[in-house]
C-alpha cells in the first residue's frame, strides 16, 4: 500500500457477484450493520435496528433529504425510433441536462417526444461530449415525471423496476425533489428508528444534495488525482448549519448519514464552521486528504474503484477500510444501494 500516492488499482477488490444486492431487505432496518472502529480497526457485526445502541446522547446525525425523481423517460424520435432520455441535472423546471442511449445520433435542433405522452416534447438545445441540454415543453415537476418516466435504478441492479422500488428506492427523509439516484445510507431508516434515535437523546438535521447519475461514472484515470468529479447541487439551510456548528462547539459527535452528506459538509466548511447556502460542488475526497467536518459516518458498501470507496478510505484510513471490506465479504454482507450498512466510529 503506498504511503502517499494512490492509484486506481489500490481501490480494486474482488466482489462475488451474488453479494450485489438486487432487492432491498424485507424491512428497511433489517439490513445488517458493520460497526467499525477506525482507530483500532476492530469491528462488531450487528443489525441496523440496533443503531441507537451505538449512539450516545448529544450525537447529531446529518441526513440528505433529497427525493429521487422519475428521471428515465422513454421517448420517440421524429422518425419513430425509440430512444431513452435520462435526466441528470435540473437547470430550471423546463431545462435539464441529460444523457441518452443514442447520444451519438443526437444533435442540437432534434426534438424528442415522451412515449407515454407525446404532447410533451424535448428540444435538444446543446451537446457536449455525452451530455445534452434539453428544454421540455412542460415543467418537469413530480406529477409530470410520474406520468412519463420511471425511477432510474443503478446499473448494477440487473432487473426491471418493480412497484416495490417506488417506495424502497426513496428514503423516509425524502422531501426535496431533484435527485436522480438515492442517498442510499438513508434507505435503512424507518420512522420508528428515527423516533428511537431521538428518544435516546441524539438529534437529526437535514441538508440536501441532489445526487446525479454521475455518482455511477467510473474513474478511468490510473492517477486518481487526474479524475474530475461530476457537479451536484446542494442546499445547507441556516437552521441546520446553526445546529451543526453548535454541536461542534459543544464537542458532540457529528455523524454523516451517507457520503452525500459528507460532500456537503466538507464543501461548506470554513475555519471550522459550516456556512449555510446553496450552490454546486464537485469536491473529490480521496486519501491522503483528511475529512474534518464529521466524527462518524453511516454508509453502504461501495463499488470497487469508485470515488465513494475513496471518500470512505479518506475518512477511515486506507488500510482500515480495505481490511473491513475483506471482512465484510467473508461475512457475506450485501453490497451497494440495496445492500447492508456500515457505521464508522
Amino acid at each position: 500500500m503506498p504511503s502517499e500516492h494512490f492509484t486506481l488499482d489500490d481501490f480494486d477488490f474482488t466482489l462475488p457477484p451474488e453479494l450485489i444486492a438486487q432487492h432491498p431487505a424485507e424491512k428497511r432496518d433489517e439490513s445488517r450493520l458493520f460497526v467499525l472502529d477506525r482507530r483500532s480497526g476492530a469491528c462488531v457485526h450487528s443489525g441496523f435496528s440496533s443503531l441507537p445502541s451505538f449512539l450516545r446522547k448529544g450525537d447529531l446525525l446529518v441526513y440528505n433529504d433529497a427525493k429521487v425523481i422519475n428521471a428515465r423517460i422513454p421517448c420517440r424520435r421524429k422518425s419513430g425510433g425509440a430512444i431513452e432520455l435520462l435526466l441528470t441535472g435540473r437547470i430550471s423546471e423546463k431545462r435539464w441536462t441529460a444523457i441518452t442511449n443514442r447520444t451519438g445520433r443526437i444533435a442540437p435542433g432534434d426534438v424528442l417526444r415522451a412515449e407515454k405522452d407525446p404532447s410533451i416534447g424535448f428540444d435538444i438545445i446543446d451537446k457536449a461530449d455525452q451530455v445534452i441540454e434539453i428544454e421540455a415543453s412542460a415543467d418537469l415537476d413530480d406529477d409530470v415525471l410520474a406520468a412519463i418516466g420511471q425511477l432510474a435504478l443503478p446499473p448494477y441492479i440487473k432487473r426491471d423496476m418493480t412497484e416495490q422500488d417506488r417506495t424502497r428506492y426513496q428514503t423516509v427523509f425524502a422531501r426535496e425533489s431533484g435527485a436522480v439516484a438515492a442517498p442510499t445510507a438513508g434507505l435503512h431508516f424507518t420512522g420508528e428508528l428515527v423516533d428511537a434515535v431521538n428518544a435516546m437523546g441524539a438529534r437529526m438535521v437535514p441538508l440536501t444534495l441532489f445526487v446525479s447519475w454521475g455518482t455511477f461514472q467510473p474513474v478511468r484515470a490510473g492517477n486518481i488525482a487526474a479524475h474530475r468529479m461530476h457537479s451536484e447541487h446542494f442546499v445547507l439551510g441556516s437552521a441546520s448549519a446553526e445546529i451543526i456548528n453548535g454541536a461542534r462547539r459543544n464537542g458532540d459527535r457529528i455523524i454523516a448519514v451517507g457520503t452525500t452528506s459528507v460532500r456537503v459538509l466538507e464543501s461548506t466548511l470554513r475555519d471550522g464552521m459550516n456556512i449555510p447556502g446553496e450552490g454546486e460542488t464537485d469536491i473529490f475526497i480521496y486519501p491522503p486528504r483528511k475529512v474534518t467536518a464529521i466524527d462518524s459516518l453511516i454508509t453502504n458498501f461501495h463499488t470497487p474503484r469508485s470515488t465513494l470507496l475513496m471518500l470512505v478510505a479518506a475518512f477511515a484510513g486506507y488500510d482500515v477500510i480495505m481490511a473491513a471490506y475483506r471482512e465484510a465479504i467473508r461475512q457475506r454482507y450485501r453490497f451497494f444501494s440495496y445492500g447492508d450498512s456500515m457505521l464508522i466510529l
